[in-house]
């Protein structure tokens, strides 16, 4: 019964630490949408004056030029992906790893 009620607490405490670290990159996953996702809309220009050249770049299915940023934040990658119309507009944002 002790192994019992002892391996009940250790799951509890474990699914604790999950839901706060998945609230915690939430929190961060929100705050990055936010602070990049107002470029949609804008210049490409206005974009590259803020975070500068691009890691790379290329052309996806529909033809809109996708820029791509790569960092490293505590050695975990890091990649912001803006897609370019032909008028040089951003519409849209994407971000995978970022924290």
């Amino acid at each position: 019964m002790k192994k019992f009620i002892f391996n009940l607490l250790i799951i509890l405490i474990f699914i604790s630490g999950c839901q706060t670290i998945k609230k915690k990159s939430d929190e961060v996953a929100e705050k990055e949408n936010e602070r990049y996702g107002q470029f949609v809309g804008k210049q490409v220009v206005d974009l590259k004056m803020e975070l500068g050249a691009p890691t790379e770049d290329f052309i996806n299915e529909i033809g809109n030029e996708i820029l791509v940023y790569k960092t490293k934040k505590y050695g975990i990658p890091c990649d912001r992906k803006f897609e370019i119309n032909a008028n040089g507009t951003i519409v849209g944002f994407s971000s995978s790893g970022c924290i």
